[in-house]
């Protein structure tokens, strides 16, 4: 029989951290604290292979899931001395998700469990607290009505705010056990009023409905969002976690927090978090009440008048702080904490690694090498790839004038400029135009997911530093701004009132991330340094790999970024690309226009300096480095005027009548210009633009050796080769002009002769051209158009949809296709080398800055990757964490 359930408590648990995968990272975690013989309520975790079988299933759970989901239960009443259901010590159980991958706020939970009519009285004369036990039945119709029964919580909401008021009440602790009664009543008979059914008073049935609630949320949108966002698979699915319920609301010698071994957001080795007394956990990520800080250093760092746990609870706090430092030497990281207080009383609700900013990330793993706690190694494989863009966005310019307007906690840090939207609806609309938003809440919830993710920064009135807001902000790297307090906002009228300023839609503010100050208008940034725990992590990472890391740069200005950033050469300059500003475009047009080869020389003479003093200046940038230089691959239609007012401009410039240029452009017309006339069909229909371009690089190889003293190996790349004839025939041109330009200059030039591979065609018969190209260099972006079969310029309109019907897990444009572009880029591979065994192989399409595609080319043995500049540290750390795994 197939086991469906683990259970943990009472120092004994059945799993432990390394059966992530059937327990989710929850469920693991808390056996594995168990086996440590820490404070952990006893439970129950149903793998996540139920999951899939609910799916498959139609939606339904296997008959054999409930007696060892019941015998769980029986071993927790053992452990508690209580009973599910009984009328009088009743065991109260929460249900909560418990992923493979963390994904904060996005999936669904249930508290309180087991509560009805009788349970209620029961629990209240146990207690001896009758407030606490209407509470908590509140809290838990409150709850299950949202995520089992689908009534929406801000219909319990109002009711709450309406009752507050009728009593004459500011906050919910001050409403009495007989105030909470008529609250309940109310509830449940908006309830039946509005979905023609009574609240469940059955503790089993209560049960399975949560647990069909939360697997059930694994495909609510939110989760599905966030998963694509975080590349985390449909297919995991979640488990769910059944455990008997401590209570921080049991009066002021309770409380409940939420708390972090090392401050995210800095990284700073220090005790870091918030917790509310007389509360239950998602009163302190809600935002509802203001927290109080753990440490009495974090509270005198605030200002903020409450005690901090510290101070008000000494003995738990000494135990918290020990269990947090033995957590972390445990799982040696950065450890995140739930845990709640129960009449003095501390229990553990989770450890997981703890969410962080890439830069806090930095520190950390820095920081961790000196303690001894991981090695170079650990530390470069611990830095996410992709979140070094936090790195690379702008700060507010310290010598910047700041009009400051409101301000709240720092939840996480960089700064941006935009303008004011009040909902998620809005911040999506600005994107899609082109606009820069910021995301202005009260509080967030997890049905802002795309707003939040399509603005530039996000600012709450309400809510801590690990309120869902702040949480999901680190994550995905983007400045954000919680519990404003200074601010208002008013959602009817649209308007966000500062400090003496009422603002509206549309006007402009700086949020700071790093200090919390919201700012009016725009504030002038200025560029991070990339150096300190950058530069340690990055010289460890560059000691691990073995591939090298180029850029693509088609100017002298982005190969001097590219160099800051560490790349070593440019494995792509696309040559059209020179030719799109200025007076170039009428140069180059003048010669695509030109009806013979006389009129085409006469206009590639005026491109030829043009060209030379590009490659001059990419050559003496890159001094000592290869550059790869592609020959002209334009789709000719990219030059070419389209409406009649360019027509007239264009034939202006060049003397022509506007009737003989559209005829002209009209006869070049092509009906599918990226499979046209473009790349070495272009180089061979009209071999003097090879000529120009080969002179112009020779020339330029030979000014650059001067200037800097360093040789200069130019490798030129003919495009869009599928036949070794092609290749054959362009090569013999460069060849001639090469020793043409060494005669003149009297100095001997090294060069290289390669192609693109972005046919089928030509990774097939890889073997064949190797005996003449000298390196290869696959152009994944065409390579995957022509193996799919598809435009990437038109697939945006129809890959979304089937990334959500589960028809493919990512975009193919995005992260390299393995098993069909991937291994034609293998078959080349492999037939190349057979031909010509020191071939030297690279990469250089977009999917050269992808981490998961970088992966990919080290195993198969790749010489480089090539990318966008501000990708180039990505790129080099990506490839040192795949040389590591394949170590490993």
């Amino acid at each position: 029989m197939t086991n469906w359930v683990y259970t943990f408590g009472d120092g004994k648990a059945e799993g432990g951290a390394g059966d992530f995968e059937r327990l989710g990272g929850k469920g693991a975690n808390l056996a594995e604290m168990c086996n440590l013989g820490l404070p952990v309520p006893p439970g129950l975790t149903i793998v996540s292979d139920v999951c899939t079988f609910y799916y498959k299933n139609g939606r339904k759970i296997p008959d054999e899931l409930k007696p060892q989901v019941m015998r769980g239960l029986q071993r927790m009443e053992a452990i508690t001395g209580r009973k599910f259901g009984d009328t009088e010590r009743p065991l109260l159980v929460s249900v909560r998700s418990g992923g493979r991958a963390s994904m904060p706020g996005m999936m669904d939970t249930v508290l309180n469990l087991g509560l009805n009519d009788a349970t209620v009285q029961a629990l209240g004369h146990d207690a001896g607290d009758a407030r606490f036990a209407w509470d908590s039945y509140r809290r838990f119709i409150q709850m299950y009505a949202d995520v089992v029964m689908g009534l929406d919580n801000e219909v319990f909401e109002e009711i709450l705010e309406d009752e507050k008021a009728r009593f004459g009440h500011e906050f919910d602790t001050d409403l009495t056990a007989v105030e909470w009664q008529h609250v309940v009543s109310i509830y449940k008979t908006v309830i039946e009023e509005e979905l023609g059914q009574a609240f469940p008073q059955e503790p089993e049935v209560q049960l399975w409905g949560a647990v069909s609630a939360v697997f059930a949320s694994w495909m609510n949108a939110r989760a599905v969002t966030y998963r694509q966002l975080h590349n985390i698979p449909e297919a995991w699915g979640t488990a769910v976690n059944i455990q008997a319920m401590v209570f921080g609301n049991l009066g002021n010698s309770s409380a409940t927090g939420v708390a972090f071994t090392r401050n995210p957001s800095t990284g700073e080795k220090e005790l870091y978090g918030e917790f509310l007394v007389n509360a239950q956990g998602e009163d302190v990520v809600a935002g509802i009440r203001t927290p109080q800080s753990i440490t009495e250093v974090a509270r005198i760092a605030s200002g903020y008048d409450k005690p901090s746990m510290e101070k008000l609870m000494p003995e738990a706090f000494a135990e918290f702080r020990g269990i947090c430092a033995q957590l972390e030497a445990h799982y040696r990281d950065v450890q995140d904490l739930e845990f709640t207080i129960e009449r003095g009383k501390l229990w553990m609700l989770q450890t997981r690694n703890a969410k962080r900013t890439t830069k806090a990330a930095m520190k950390i793993a820095v920081d961790m090498v000196d303690e001894g706690l991981i090695t170079e190694d650990e530390a470069v494989s611990r830095i996410e790839p992709s979140t070094l863009d936090q790195l690379l966005h702008p700060t507010i310019d310290p010598r910047a004038r700041r009009e400051l307007i409101g301000s709240g906690l720092p939840a996480s840090p960089g700064a941006a400029t935009g303008e004011i939207v009040f909902t998620a609806e809005e911040a999506i609309i600005a994107e899609e135009e082109g606009r820069k938003a910021i995301l202005v809440r009260i509080e967030t919830s997890p049905e802002d997911i795309h707003g939040m993710h399509a603005a530039e920064a996000i600012l709450t009135t309400r809510g801590g530093m690990t309120s869902h807001a702040a949480v999901v902000a680190r994550g995905m790297g983007i400045p954000c701004v919680v519990g404003a307090g200074t601010m208002r906002i008013d959602m009817r009228n649209e308007k966000l009132i500062g400090i003496g300023v009422i603002l509206k839609k549309g006007d402009i503010v700086t949020i700071d991330g790093s200090t919390g100050q919201v700012l009016k208008g725009e504030v002038p940034m200025i560029q991070p340094e990339l150096s300190g725990d950058f530069g340690r992590i990055m010289a460890w990472a560059d000691r691990s790999r073995r591939m090298t890391v180029r850029t693509n740069a088609d100017t002298p200005a982005d190969a001097r970024a590219a160099r800051s950033f560490g790349a070593e050469g440019i494995g792509l300059c696309r040559t059209e690309h020179m030719f799109f500003e200025g007076d170039r475009i009428h140069v180059m047009r003048e010669m695509i226009l030109a009806e013979d080869e006389a009129g085409r020389r006469a206009a590639l003479a005026k491109l030829m300096p043009m060209q030379r003093l590009d490659f001059t200046g990419l050559f003496t940038i890159m001094h000592g480095l290869p550059v790869t230089i592609r020959l002209l691959d334009p789709p000719l239609h990219e030059f070419l005027p389209k409406t009649d007012e360019e027509i007239a401009e264009v034939a202006g410039i060049m003397g022509m009548e506007p009737a003989g240029l559209r005829q002209r452009v009209d006869a070049l017309h092509e009906f599918n210009p990226m499979l046209g006339h473009r790349g070495c069909r272009l180089a061979i229909s009209y071999p003097e633009i090879v000529e120009m371009q080969a002179r112009a690089i020779f020339e330029a190889a030979v000014l650059a050796a001067r200037e800097t003293g360093a040789a200069v190996v130019p490798e030129i790349m003919v495009p869009l080769v599928g036949l070794r004839s092609e290749l054959d025939y362009v090569k013999a041109r460069i060849d001639e002009v090469a020793r043409a330009v060494m005669t003149e200059a009297k100095m001997k030039i090294d060069y290289l002769v390669g192609t693109m591979i972005e046919l089928p065609r030509a990774a097939l018969r890889a073997h064949i051209i190797a005996e003449a190209a000298e390196f290869f260099s696959f152009g994944t972006n065409d390579l995957t158009q022509t193996t799919f079969g598809m435009s990437r310029d038109d697939a945006a309109a129809f890959i979304p949809t089937y990334q959500r019907k589960g028809i493919i897990e990512h975009d193919p444009f995005i992260s390299l296709d393995f098993d069909g572009v991937g291994e034609l880029i293998r078959i080349a591979s492999e037939r190349g080398r057979r031909t010509r065994n020191d071939m030297k192989l690279g990469i250089c399409g977009e999917h050269g800055g992808d981490p998961a595609s970088i992966h990919f080319c080290e195993d198969i043995g790749l010489d480089y990757v090539s990318c966008s500049p501000f990708r180039v540290p990505i790129a080099r750390l990506a490839a040192a964490q795949a040389a590591i795994k394949g170590r490993a």
